[in-house]
C-alpha cells in the first residue's frame, strides 16, 4: 500500500463489511495514534491489507501518511511480512540521512489496539499522486520527453541506491508504485493548500456517522455509474456529434520529482522468498521462465515504465488466446519487439518446456510480426526519427533478454539520452553567443 494522496481503488471503496474482527481498523477524523502524537486528518486510500490516512504529527508539526494495517486471518504470516517491510524501509531511511535517494522515508512504526484487533501502523512521509494517476491525468497521451527524462532520473537514482548501496530488489516497480513528491492538484497538498490541521474530533463524528458515510458514498457511486451508462447509450444512438470534447491538459506547472514506494514485495538480493514477482505487464522474461533473478528485473520494469510515460500505452499487455495463455503471449510480444530470445535463455528456465521446444521456438505461437522499438515509436506514436532513435538506444539495452547484459541503474544515469536537454540548452546558448559575436 503506497502513501500517496491517490492511493487505493478509484472505482470503489473498501466496503463496510471489511470493518470487522480481523479486518480494517475504523479510523475517524480527529482520532489519535501513538499516545496522541498523530492525529487523523482525512482518508487518502486503501489497499488489500491497510487503509491510508493523512495525519498530523504534533511533535514535528508536519503532515504525514499513516498506514493502518489490518489484522489478517493468517496473523503470523502477515505480521512477519509487515515486519520485513519495516526492516527494508528502515534500512533505506538509515542510509539516506540527506533525503536525496528518491526512496520513500519511514518515519515511525507502532502497534495500535482497536475493537477489530491489534494493528501494525507505519508512518511515512506524505507524498503526492502516483505516476499512474499522472498518466491518467494526461489522458493516456504521450508525455513531453523532457518530463520523462526528469522522472527517469529520479527512478534510476532510487534504484541505484537500492541495488548498489543496500543490496535490495524492489521486485514490483510500476507507475503505481512511484509517487510524485507533491500533488497534481495543489488543493490536495496539506502544505501548499495552507489548511489548518484538525486537532480535535469534529462534533457528531461517531461510529454511526462513519458507517452512514460509507453507505452513502457507495449509493452515490452506483447512481453515477447508472447515469453514465444511460448517457453512453444515448451518445451511441445520436452519434459522435454530442460526445464532449476533452480539453488538453498541460503538465507545465506540475513538479515531476518522484520517489519509489511500496516495499511490500521487496527483498534482499541474497534472501529472496518468492519466485513469481512483479506485476504482469512489467514482468521480466527470466521471472516468467523461472530461471532466477536479481537486480536486473527492476531494470526491465523501469524500461516498461519509461515507455509508458513517453507514449501513454503499456509496452506489453499480454492476453489469453486460442490455445495459449498470457505467459506465452507475453513472451511472443517481447520477441516481436526485441527479436528472438537466445536459445540458451529460452530453454534455461524451470518453466521453459511449458512455452518453448528444444530449438527455442514458441510451441503454440508460430507466426510473429516483428516491429522494432524505434519503428514502433515513429510509426505508431509519431515521434520524430531522431527522437525515436535516441529513446530506443536508451531503452533497448535495458530490455536485453540476457539479464547480465542489462546496464545497471548507475550506468543508465550516465546515458547521453538523460542529458539531451542540457546539451540542447548549451548548444542554444552557444548559438546565441555566436550570433552576438557576428553582429559585434
Amino acid at each position: 500500500m503506497s502513501c500517496s494522496s491517490s492511493s487505493g481503488s478509484e472505482e470503489d471503496d473498501e466496503g463496510f463489511d471489511s470493518y470487522r474482527k480481523g479486518g480494517y481498523h475504523a479510523v475517524r477524523i480527529g482520532d489519535q495514534f501513538s499516545g496522541g502524537r498523530y492525529i487523523a486528518q482525512r482518508k487518502l486510500g486503501w489497499g488489500q491489507f491497510s487503509t491510508v490516512w493523512l495525519a498530523y504529527d504534533t511533535h514535528t508539526s508536519v503532515s504525514i501518511s499513516l498506514l493502518c494495517y489490518v489484522k489478517c486471518r493468517s496473523a503470523q504470516h502477515f505480521s512477519q511480512a509487515a515486519l520485513h517491510e519495516i526492516e527494508l524501509l528502515q534500512a533505506a531511511a538509515d542510509g539516506d540521512t540527506e533525503n536525496t535517494k528518491c526512496v520513500v522515508r519511514l518515519i515511525d512504526d507502532f502497534k495500535h489496539a482497536g475493537p477489530n484487533g491489534q494493528h501494525l501502523c507505519m508512518v511515512l512521509e506524505f507524498l503526492g499522486d502516483s505516476l499512474l494517476r499522472l498518466i491518467k491525468y494526461n489522458r493516456y497521451k504521450a508525455m513531453e520527453l523532457n518530463k520523462v527524462r526528469e522522472i527517469c532520473k529520479c527512478i534510476l537514482t532510487g534504484l541505484d541506491y537500492l541495488h548498489r548501496e543496500l543490496g535490495m530488489i524492489h521486485s514490483d516497480l510500476k507507475p503505481e508504485n512511484i509517487l510524485l513528491c507533491s500533488t497534481i492538484d495543489a488543493a490536495k497538498d496539506p502544505i501548499r493548500s495552507g489548511l489548518t490541521p484538525i486537532l480535535e474530533k469534529p462534533e457528531g463524528n461517531q461510529n454511526g456517522a462513519a458507517t452512514m458515510n460509507l453507505i452513502e458514498k457507495k449509493l452515490k457511486r452506483r447512481a453515477r455509474r447508472a447515469v453514465a451508462k444511460i448517457s453512453g447509450r444515448r451518445v451511441s444512438i445520436v452519434g459522435l456529434s454530442e460526445t464532449p470534447t476533452k480539453t488538453v491538459r498541460s503538465l507545465d506547472g506540475i513538479d515531476v520529482k518522484c520517489k519509489v514506494v511500496d516495499f511490500g514485495n521487496a527483498c534482499w538480493a541474497d534472501n529472496k522468498f518468492a519466485e513469481e514477482i512483479q506485476t504482469r505487464q512489467y514482468r521480466a522474461p527470466e521471472v516468467i521462465l523461472q530461471s532466477g533473478y536479481s537486480f536486473s528485473v527492476d531494470m526491465w520494469s523501469f524500461a516498461c515504465t519509461a515507455f509508458e510515460l513517453a507514449t501513454g500505452d503499456m509496452l506489453f499487455a499480454p492476453k489469453d488466446g486460442n490455445g495459449y495463455g498470457e505467459d506465452e503471449d507475453h513472451l511472443a510480444l517481447m520477441m516481436e519487439l526485441l527479436g528472438k530470445i537466445p536459445r540458451k535463455i529460452a530453454i534455461g528456465g524451470a518453466r521453459s518446456k511449458d512455452y518453448f521446444d528444444r530449438h527455442g521456438d514458441l510451441k503454440r505461437i508460430r507466426r510473429l510480426k516483428y516491429w522494432p522499438l524505434d519503428r514502433l515509436l515513429t510509426d505508431k506514436y509519431k515521434l520524430p526519427e531522431a527522437e525515436a532513435r535516441e529513446f530506443a538506444e536508451f531503452l533497448c539495452p535495458i530490455l536485453a533478454f540476457e539479464p547480465e547484459k542489462r546496464p545497471t541503474a548507475q550506468q543508465c544515469l550516465q546515458h547521453p539520452w538523460l542529458n539531451l536537454r542540457a546539451q540542447n540548452n548549451e548548444d542554444h546558448v552557444e548559438g546565441q553567443m555566436s550570433n552576438l559575436q557576428i553582429k559585434g
